[in-house]
């Protein structure tokens, strides 16, 4: 199995198990079961780079209506999380540059996601916690139509922490340890 196939099959996994499997986001299992998700490996550590395959991601989700959701893996590069976070700033800015503000969206996700103000061990950090650092990119309009069919959605993740803190971080850590030998 080849590098990227590796990449994909351990995102997969953590999905399945965290994402999908603790309900961390209400709308992933349908889209995984229906395999409408794009998955692009990226193997480059440039921010140019990286913002042009991100680009690249977008115009294939323009042209694809099939393609709900896609997830940028990134196989080497942005391991540190602060570059991570400046290629995230990055991101926004060219969603905005670009005219993709309101179509469509980014949430983040990296091994070391830490939210801002908490100790980096507190199991919180699991919601966001990846087993690669991954842009995933949404379909605004899916997106409101989806919170449209839940109560509260705001909601969606202080639940999300209090479930994590719930279950332990030893758990989420099997889970990403796990991914990499699918």
């Amino acid at each position: 199995m080849n590098v990227g196939n590796k990449v994909i099959k351990a995102t997969q996994y953590w999905l399945e198990k965290t994402v999908i499997g603790f309900n961390f986001c209400p709308f992933a299992k349908r889209e995984f079961v229906r395999n409408s998700i794009a998955y692009e490996v990226s193997h480059s550590d440039n921010i140019e780079d990286a913002l042009y395959q991100l680009l690249a991601m977008f115009q294939k989700l323009d042209v694809n209506s099939n393609i709900e959701t896609g997830l940028l893996i990134f196989s080497e590069g942005f391991a540190k999380f602060e570059d991570y976070l400046e290629l995230l700033d990055l991101t926004n800015q060219l969603l905005e540059k670009e005219g993709y503000e309101g179509i469509y969206q980014i949430a983040s996700f990296h091994p070391n996601y830490c939210f801002d103000g908490v100790e980096e061990d507190d199991a919180s950090n699991y919601t966001n916690r990846s087993p690669y650092p991954i842009l995933h990119i949404l379909r605004e309009a899916s997106l409101e139509r989806a919170l449209a069919k839940i109560e509260d959605p705001e909601a969606i993740p202080e639940s999300n922490i209090r479930l994590a803190k719930e279950q332990g971080a030893a758990i989420f850590e099997r889970i990403l340890e796990k991914a990499f030998h699918q």
